[in-house]
């Protein structure tokens, strides 16, 4: 009769993986309950619930069709032809991604165009910074197309743009959708843009709900049901890509060659973008650079101009440091337990980055609170002290949602560069007596230095120019730039609100400009691809080995 074996205990590798993705992703648990907690407590703002629905019905509707137009064309007219000054006009696309959506309205704003406070406004807006997103994934599918279906295609007697449209636009729909797909969660997320301009979609709701009713649970309810429409969302685009996983990874000498446009095809090949670019960011930045020179010499520069570019410094540096370190330990926790549960305890740990900055903030701020007095009553009653806030009331909150948002970003910077090392190395050290700290720290952190520069770009620049979250749970004094340019912009105080908006736009341009340079039209070749995901994925395949 054998013995029993023991239950094999869990590694400790495995244990702290799981462990901090609970501390992490735990609190986005409480948004459900909050129907069970407080039952019925959004129904005393059910007058807000039917123009969520239709605005944000509206937005993803409109955005959707106009980032799928614009953003697919562009990339079919850069593979498929050429045309002088492709190939850096092809990269001169990209820069729209590091104008804000709200900085743009800032633009319209002050310039009074016409009927732009409304849904088709808010639309235009989304649709000409967010289709980038669009372009980038449809482009690296399209260039990595072989030109074998396609000529198969002309030697049945089709014309080529029609075989583009019969054979290389289908090839390309997963990658497509997945560039939709983030667009518009993007636009889900948004809360600037459409306060700016009087659209009432969810996030516009939360913020009413929260900060001109004070309640919470309400607050809560309406996160969840804006966490629903994202998650329908990205089912619907799982289910309309079905079962589709097109890649065929041509070699370099497989691919299409593009066709030589001349004449006034080959003029509105270069002017047509050029124009864009030009709309969408010489134009504000123009703009905005003269604002901010009028507002400097006529003394209009608001006196909380330094407080508050400190604290976006501050702020997003911290944050740099602080979640990428996250990530490199939770990268080391999947690599080294080598289990599944670690693997998905780090996806979940990820999810925060699909989810909009005041649902993150909704939902950090109860189990923060409830820390809080559970501290203070601590506090009181064994030292006699009164410690105040000190999670809901300071930075740590901010921090504690920037984990959680931002990750992802991190993370997909991070275990690209890790998976790129070899295990053998892992082993050598550890056999040479080296114990898993010393392995991190002088085998994988150096050879990972490209991956964790790239991430901790990523982490300043979105920290740098996010708005909802720190709008919601900010200290008092704790206004950063992005918060200085809605405040300025909602009291159509315009050349108050350029200076700051300016230095969001030329510091959003780094992470783009990082992703140029890493990224080239072979191996490197952003490869995104395959599903809605988030600027991890973008960058993932943009960081070299």
């Amino acid at each position: 009769m054998g013995l029993i074996p023991a239950p094999r205990r869990p590694e400790r590798a495995t244990v702290l993986t799981v462990l901090c993705a609970v501390l992490i992703a735990g609190p986005l648990i409480g948004l459900p309950i909050s129907f069970i907690v407080a039952p019925g407590e959004i129904s005393k703002f059910s007058g807000y619930l039917p123009e969520a629905v239709e605005a944000t019905a509206v937005l993803v509707v409109g955005v959707g069709l106009g980032t799928l137009v614009l953003g697919t064309s562009l990339a079919a007219l850069v593979s498929f032809c050429d045309f002088p000054g492709r190939s850096w006009i092809e990269w001169v696309l990209v820069l729209p991604l590091a104008v804000p959506g709200y900085v743009f309205t800032l633009f319209a704003l002050g310039l009074d165009v016409p009927h732009v406070r409304s849904h088709l406004g808010a639309i235009c807006i989304f649709t000409l910074v967010l289709y980038p997103y669009v372009y980038l994934l449809a482009r690296s599918s399209f260039l990595s197309q072989s030109r074998t279906l396609l000529e198969a295609a002309r030697g049945l007697g089709m014309s080529r743009r029609r075989a583009i449209v019969r054979i290389g636009l289908p090839l390309a729909r997963p990658a497509i959708l997945g560039g939709v797909a983030l667009a518009l969660m993007e636009t889900l997320a948004d809360f600037g843009t459409v306060n700016l301009l009087g659209v009432r979609t969810f996030t516009d709701a939360i913020y009413r709900v929260w900060f001109n009713a004070f309640d919470r649970e309400a607050a809560m309810q309406f996160a969840t049901l804006l966490v629903s429409v994202t998650l329908m969302l990205l089912l619907l685009e799982r289910l309309a890509r079905g079962r589709a996983r097109f890649h065929q990874g041509a070699s370099r000498g497989d691919l299409l060659p593009p066709v030589r446009l001349h004449g006034i095809a080959a003029v509105a090949a270069v002017v047509g973008p050029l124009a864009l670019v030009g709309l969408v960011v010489v134009a504000p930045v123009a703009q905005l650079g003269v604002w901010s020179v009028q507002s400097i010499q006529d003394g209009l520069l608001a006196p909380e101009f330094a407080s508050a570019a400190r604290n976006s410094l501050m702020l997003s540096g911290m944050s740099a440091l602080f979640i990428p370190f996250v990530a490199l330990g939770l990268a080391y926790g999947v690599r080294s337990s080598r289990s599944r549960v670690a693997g998905a305890s780090a996806r979940v740990a990820t999810i925060g980055y699909g989810l909009p900055g005041s649902v993150v903030a909704v939902a950090v701020i109860v189990p923060l609170a409830w820390v809080d007095h559970r501290l203070g009553d601590a506090a009181g009653s064994l030292f006699g002290i009164d410690l105040g806030l000190l999670f809901t009331g300071t930075v740590i909150g901010l921090f504690c949602a920037y984990l959680v948002r931002f990750l992802a970003l991190a993370w997909g910077a991070v275990e690209s560069s890790m998976l790129r090392i070899p295990a053998e190395l892992d082993d050598a050290a550890r056999g040479l007596g080296a114990d898993r700290l010393d392995v991190v720290a002088r085998v994988h952190v150096p050879l990972m230095r490209t991956g964790l520069i790239t991430a901790a770009l990523l982490v300043f620049t979105e920290v740098m120019k996010e708005l909802p979250a720190t709008l919601l749970l900010r200290p008092l004094d704790g206004d950063t730039l992005a918060v200085a340019v809605w405040q300025a912009t909602t009291e159509s105080l315009f050349e108050t609100a350029a200076l700051p908006a300016l230095l969001i736009v030329l510091v959003g341009l780094v992470p783009v400009a990082l992703m140029i340079k890493l990224s080239g039209r072979g191996g490197a070749e952003l490869e995104a691809a395959q599903g809605a995901g988030s600027w991890a994925e973008v960058e993932r395949e943009a960081v070299p080995a």
